[in-house]
């Protein structure tokens, strides 16, 4: 089995358009280095300069935020959804 990573619309054109992309499970470090190598693009708009997940992105892991779990280390078995989405600002 794979990983399903949902990608947003604003970073689609990264993903050749495609609404879902498959990647090996592991950490979620390695779910993003798989996304990567096979769509260049994505590691510099999730990932800043230290390697740590952007302010600006919320990912998803089974519907909860990496960020309350184990970040960039938390698990991503096989069969699960992680979920990419860009934050919303505005008044």
């Amino acid at each position: 089995m794979a990983v399903t990573v949902r990608i947003p619309t604003t970073l689609r054109p990264l993903s050749g358009g495609a609404k879902q992309v498959e990647v090996t499970p592991g950490p979620l470090s390695e779910v993003i280095a798989g996304l990567e190598s096979a769509h260049p693009g994505f590691a510099d708009r999730l990932l800043d300069e230290d390697g740590g997940l952007r302010k600006f992105v919320n990912v998803f892991v089974d519907d909860d935020d990496v960020r309350y779990l184990d970040g960039l280390s938390t698990e991503v078995a096989d069969g699960i959804t992680v979920s990419i989405i860009p934050a919303v600002a505005g008044g």
